[in-house]
């Protein structure tokens, strides 16, 4: 009898926004697509910045993928570190407009949705495997009220009501260097839409954006393994 391949694990990241020309979790998204890890093949995928296409768009995702697991990503100006985030609260609040020019404020993601919803990724084991490797992440209360938040809690409420409901959850990643060259640059030339604040300067390596992704997809598909091999 042959094998049934498992189901793949889904990276997502974002496409850019506020003005700048890349999106390191968009990047990292597209470098991990095609990969396998941990004997599960990886597909990666850009999520538009834009609350009103963002719920269809993953909505397609879960249904043409049918993934085991999905791990987004997402940009966190000013970050240093990667920060794992706990859980997704039900509130588009924006101190920035989208990329369709909404700047929602106050208001649910989902009317009837619930307050908040826990990743569902193992975000501990995620957290010491990165820093063992000596990528420094930290764990994180929530995914802010943005678009990240957005994914994430869309994600949780899609993937609830599927059949076999994939593991859930999201990474904030830091600037790369390159990228806070490039505003300097861009300001430099008066071309910077968003002036950076010094708080915004922090960066981390596009390979270590990549790593802690890597890390957290062989975190999740031991949990997945001791969850089949239990079943």
């Amino acid at each position: 009898m042959a094998m049934t391949a498992p189901r793949p694990i889904l990276v997502t990241g974002f496409e850019p926004y506020g003005g700048l020309s890349a999106n390191p979790s968009q990047q990292a998204a597209k470098r991990l697509d095609g990969a396998a890890i941990a004997g599960r093949a990886v597909i990666g995928r850009a999520l538009p910045v834009a609350l009103a296409r963002l719920g269809p768009a993953i909505a397609t995702l879960l249904e043409e993928i049918d993934p085991a697991a999905v791990v987004s990503l997402g940009l966190s100006p000013g970050e240093a570190v990667i920060r794992i985030e706990r859980l997704a609260v039900n509130l588009a609040d924006f101190a920035l407009p989208d990329n369709d020019g909404h700047a929602h404020r106050d208001r649910p993601i989902l009317e009837d949705g619930q307050a908040a919803l826990f990743s569902t990724l193992p975000v501990r084991a995620i957290e010491t495997a990165c820093n063992t490797a000596g990528i420094p992440a930290r764990l994180s209360l929530s995914a802010g009220s943005y678009l990240c938040n957005a994914c994430l809690y869309r994600f949780l409420d899609l993937a609830a009501g599927r059949p076999q409901p994939p593991l859930c959850g999201f990474l904030h990643v830091p600037h790369t260097p390159e990228e806070v060259a490039q505003r300097f640059l861009d300001e430099a030339a008066g071309g910077q839409a968003v002036p950076a604040r010094s708080a915004e300067l922090s960066s981390m390596e596009l390979g270590r954006v990549i790593r802690a992704a890597e890390i957290a997809i062989t975190e999740t598909a031991k949990v997945l393994d001791q969850c089949k091999a239990g079943a």
